[in-house]
């Protein structure tokens, strides 16, 4: 499978890396065209922010911050919408909208969600997180961080598979209920999830693991290390990078990609 590049689209007032600056229709929509025109190959819109500490916003309220997004993109653009959502009632109205694939940090943790899946023959990427936003700081612990992830995702995957979705994608979830440590130690190790058959999606952009590395503590100041752990990713095998400077971390993509398959 190609690097393809997954450009995210925030739309909520409370992001971490964006501080709400797409939050009304129209800048969510100059934001996505900008994205385009950078080279993604797929949008990921969310209407809540999944942020260490985040809190819960109701359906409707997310519905209302998603949908019309997804409308609007699905009558100007033929890109690929993808979903960010933990709840199954907003991926099933994203999906009647257009996305055609479901992004859930929960890892499909409600059978629901599967089911949602199934129904519309629409992807889901499995990420793996313990607890919700709100407590995943404290959810640290770990024996062996690769062996336990690569278990549970090998486990949502055969039951998204039992459940008739035929495209899954894996994402270990870097920077959800992981350490920094933690999370370097999952960039360096990809590859031993690749026997598992499915295409892996990683999301390192200006996450704050890169913060302990080169004392970078606002999120915009993060992209030299992000395309560091874009690079290191790709090479190790991941087929989908999550990122919000599309145009850099593509050029980065494409060049581990480069190395990888010389």
């Amino acid at each position: 499978m190609p690097v393809q590049i997954m450009g995210v689209l925030n739309v909520t007032p409370d992001s971490f890396s964006d501080g709400g600056r797409f939050f009304q229709l129209e800048a969510a929509l100059q934001q996505a065209r900008h994205l385009i025109e950078e080279g993604a190959d797929i949008l990921d819109i969310g209407g809540e922010s999944t942020r260490p500490g985040a809190g819960s916003v109701s359906t409707t309220e997310e519905l209302r911050r998603v949908l019309p997004v997804i409308e609007a993109l699905g009558h100007e653009s033929a890109i690929r919408l993808s979903i960010d959502t933990r709840k199954p009632e907003v991926a099933d109205a994203a999906l009647r909208a257009g996305a055609t694939l479901i992004n859930d940090v929960t890892g499909l943790s409600d059978p629901a969600m599967a089911a949602v899946a199934a129904r519309h023959h629409a992807g889901v990427v499995i990420m793996h997180m313990r607890g919700t936003p709100e407590t995943m700081r404290g959810l640290t612990e770990y024996t062996d961080v690769v062996a336990e992830v690569k278990a549970y995702l090998a486990t949502q995957a055969a039951a998204a598979r039992a459940a008739g979705i035929d495209e899954i994608i894996l994402d270990p979830g870097i920077g959800f209920a992981k350490t920094a440590a933690q999370s370097l130690t999952l960039l360096r190790h990809l590859g031993k999830f690749q026997d598992l058959g499915y295409p892996i999606l990683i999301g390192p952009s200006r996450k704050s693991f890169l913060s302990s590395i080169a004392g970078l503590e606002r999120p915009e100041d993060r992209l030299e290390g992000t395309l560091a752990a874009v690079a290191i990713g790709v090479l190790h095998g991941a087929s989908i990078v999550r990122v919000h400077d599309v145009a850099a971390c593509r050029k980065a993509a494409l060049v581990a990609a480069a190395i990888r398959s010389s």
